[in-house]
């Protein structure tokens, strides 16, 4: 018996918990509790949250039923006339200590001054973020946003890289990696995301077109979610996986225990 369940255990895809943005939870629109609420109740395992504000708030709101802060969301840039971190982060960090939170992080935009190295402005302040979150306990995962500095899962390893902070890894962010036209490559970059991954975001997804064909429910899309999955067990990631709702048009709470339905297939 004890095989059998090593063996069922090493074939799972990845954990089966999922973890959702909170652009899927009424962000901005529902208070914080009414969100942790929302994520209860359509079964989700964590929440990853925007912004540096209402820590406290939320890490209650999360704790009280059982939920686990992933990350949150924050990040640089590179425009700004004194390019740097969000000055709420420094307190967010210390009122995460302890909770195993990610520090989620993209960096946007381009220096403003002429001949300005991107590259090393950017990780100056990675760094400092790095250390930072080691203080508290914690991680930073760089965030490869489409359009933006770190815009691929191959600019978020370079700078983590250069970075050279034990703490420092990335996340695997699958609408923007599809809308970087990167999907032929698939096997390729999970290989090398795989030793730094931190966290992965999906959603159900055409293999290309504008973000309302790119960030579906779980259950939409053309794009082989299962086969994903199963790659992604095949480098052996098992880390945290959430959903990316940005701008999915619907009922929220309907739409989320969709993609859990979906989610629990694609698990099973």
């Amino acid at each position: 018996m004890k095989l059998l369940l090593s063996v069922l255990a090493a074939h799972s895809l990845v954990a089966a918990s999922l973890g959702v943005f909170d652009n899927g939870l009424g962000r901005g629109v529902i208070s914080i509790d009414d969100q942790a609420e929302l994520a209860r109740k359509t079964g989700y395992d964590g929440v990853l949250f925007a912004g540096t504000a209402h820590i406290p708030e939320m890490r209650q709101a999360l704790d009280s039923r059982g939920i686990k802060f992933y990350a949150i969301y924050t990040g640089m840039n590179l425009s700004d006339k004194e390019p740097g971190f969000d000055p709420g982060l420094p307190q967010a960090i210390k009122e995460l200590r302890g909770s195993g939170a990610l520090i989620a992080f993209n960096v946007n935009g381009r220096p403003s001054s002429p001949g300005a190295d991107a590259d090393a402005i950017a990780v100056r302040t990675i760094r400092q973020v790095a250390d930072m979150a080691a203080e508290a306990g914690l991680r930073v995962a760089l965030y490869p946003h489409y359009g933006m500095h770190i815009a691929r899962i191959e600019d978020a390893l370079r700078l983590r890289e250069m970075a050279g902070k034990s703490n420092v890894g990335i996340v695997f962010n699958l609408c923007h990696w599809l809308r970087s036209g990167d999907e032929p490559n698939m096997a390729l970059r999970l290989k090398q995301a795989a030793p730094h991954l931190y966290l992965v975001l999906i959603n159900g997804a055409d293999h290309e077109g504008d973000w309302d064909r790119l960030i579906q429910p779980l259950d939409r899309g053309e794009f082989d979610l299962a086969g994903f999955l199963k790659a992604l067990h095949g480098v052996g990631y098992q880390g945290p996986v959430g959903i990316q709702c940005y701008a999915i048009k619907g009922d929220r709470e309907e739409i989320l225990r969709r993609s859990m339905t979906a989610w629990q297939k694609l698990t099973r």
